[in-house]
C-alpha cells in the first residue's frame, strides 16, 4: 500500500524528537515537514544532531500549532505538561503522536498524585503489543491504534516492565501483589537538559538511582498496563538506576509464582505470548538448556524487546529480564509502530530489529 505521509517534529532538538527523525528519515513513505524548538528557534538542525546529516541545514521554527497544521502527522517531542494545550489546537484530520507523558494515563488522580496540573485526559496508548484480559493475543491494542487520530505513546521504562511481566499476569501464573522491578537505564532517558548529576564527571564510572521508593512517574503507567492485562490490583516495588552508557534499558522484574503453577510450565506462557510478535522475543535456551540472557547492546538501534523468563524455584519467584533500546522500542520506535497501524501500514515498515555492535 503507498501511502506517503508529511511529519512535523516539535521538540526536534532533543533526544526524542531526534530519534523520530532518525527512523522517519529510514521509512520509505514519510516526507519530514517542519521542525521546531523552543528555546533553540532560529537555528539549525545540525547544530545540535550533527548525525542527522539530510537534515542539518533545517531551521527550526517557533513551536506553535500555526507553524505545525498542515501537515498529515505531528510528533510532539515536549516536556511533560505541554503537549496538552498545543494538541488540542490541531485538528482531528491531523495524526497526532505525544512522545510525553501528557495523554497515558486513564485517570485524573494519577495525573494530578505523580505529575500535577491540568489533566488532558487519554488518548488510544501506543503499545501494540499491550495484552487485554481474556485476549489470547495483542489483537485489541492493535484495533485501538488501527485509524487513530491521537496516539500516546508509552513510557520507555514502562514499556519493559509490562513486555517483562504481563504474559504472566495475563494466563494467571503470577501473583500481581508485591511486584519487584529493578532497572538500568541509560542517561539518555533522563533526557537532554543540563543538570549536575548527569555530566560526564558526574556519571562516569557511577551508577545513580533514582525515583526511589514509590514515588516515580511510571508507577502509575505500569499498575495501568498490567490492570488492562487482568490484574484485578497492582502493587510493584520500582527502582531504576543511571549507568554510565548513552542509551538502553535492562529491566528484572520478578513476580511470587501463583499458587499451584507447575514451575515447568512457566516458559510456555511467554512463548505463546509472544510467539508471532515482530519485535518482541523472547530468546532462546542454550544446547545445555541454560537461558540466554538479554543485553542492551544488542537492543541498539533496534525496535527489538528481547525478554527471558526464568523460575527461582527456591525464591518461588518468576524472574524476568527485558532489554530495549529506550529511544527505539521505549520511545520513538514504538511511536512509529503505532503510527504504521494508524495508517493502514503494515506494522513494520520503517523498523527493523536488527542492532548496531560494538
Amino acid at each position: 500500500m503507498h501511502m506517503s505521509f508529511s511529519v512535523a517534529v516539535a521538540g526536534a532538538t532533543g533526544y526524542a524528537g531526534g530519534e523520530a527523525l532518525r527512523l522517519l528519515l529510514g521509512h520509505p513513505e514519510a516526507r519530514i515537514g517542519t521542525l521546531t524548538a523552543h528555546a533553540n528557534a532560529g537555528s539549525t538542525l545540525g547544530e545540535h544532531h550533527p548525525h542527522l546529516r539530510e537534515l542539518a541545514d533545517r531551521v527550526l521554527e517557533p513551536t506553535s500549532a500555526e507553524n505545525l497544521e498542515g501537515h498529515d502527522v505531528v510528533v510532539l517531542g515536549l516536556p511533560h505538561g505541554a503537549s496538552g494545550e498545543l494538541a488540542a489546537q490541531l485538528g482531528d484530520e491531523t495524526i497526532v503522536i505525544d512522545l510525553g507523558a501528557d495523554h497515558r494515563l486513564t485517570g485524573a488522580a494519577a495525573w494530578a498524585d505523580f505529575y500535577g496540573g491540568a489533566y488532558a485526559g487519554s488518548w488510544p496508548y501506543g503499545l501494540p503489543e499491550l495484552l487485554h484480559a481474556g485476549e489470547a493475543a495483542a489483537s485489541a491494542q492493535r484495533g485501538a491504534l488501527a485509524g487513530a487520530t491521537r496516539i500516546a505513546v508509552p513510557g520507555c521504562n514502562v514499556t519493559a516492565v509490562t513486555l517483562g511481566l504481563q504474559p504472566g499476569i495475563a494466563a494467571g501464573v503470577i501473583e500481581p501483589l508485591d511486584l519487584v522491578a529493578v532497572l538500568a537505564n541509560g542517561y539518555s532517558g533522563a533526557g537532554r537538559s543540563l543538570k549536575p548529576h548527569l555530566l560526564a564527571a558526574e556519571a562516569f564510572g557511577s551508577a545513580q538511582p533514582y525515583g526511589v521508593g514509590g514515588g516515580h512517574r511510571h508507577v502509575p503507567e505500569i499498575e495501568q498496563n498490567l490492570r488492562t492485562a487482568g490484574a484485578p490490583d497492582v502493587t510493584i516495588s520500582f527502582t531504576p538506576t543511571l549507568v554510565p552508557m548513552a542509551r538502553g534499558i535492562l529491566a528484572t522484574a520478578t513476580a511470587r509464582l501463583a499458587p499451584g503453577v507447575d514451575p515447568a510450565s512457566v516458559r510456555a506462557v511467554w512463548a505463546a505470548a509472544y510467539a508471532d510478535e515482530p519485535f518482541v522475543q523472547l530468546l532462546a535456551l542454550g544446547a545445555d538448556g541454560a537461558p540466554r540472557w538479554p543485553t542492551t547492546a544488542a537492543t541498539l538501534g533496534s525496535n527489538a524487546a528481547l525478554v527471558q523468563v526464568v523460575v527461582d524455584e527456591r525464591a518461588g519467584r518468576v524472574v524476568t529480564v527485558t532489554a530495549i533500546d529506550n529511544l527505539v522500542k521505549g520511545t520513538a520506535g514504538g511511536a512509529l509502530q503505532s503510527l504504521n497501524l494508524a495508517l493502514g501500514l503494515p506494522e513494520t515498515l520503517g523498523l527493523s530489529t536488527n542492532g548496531v555492535s560494538p
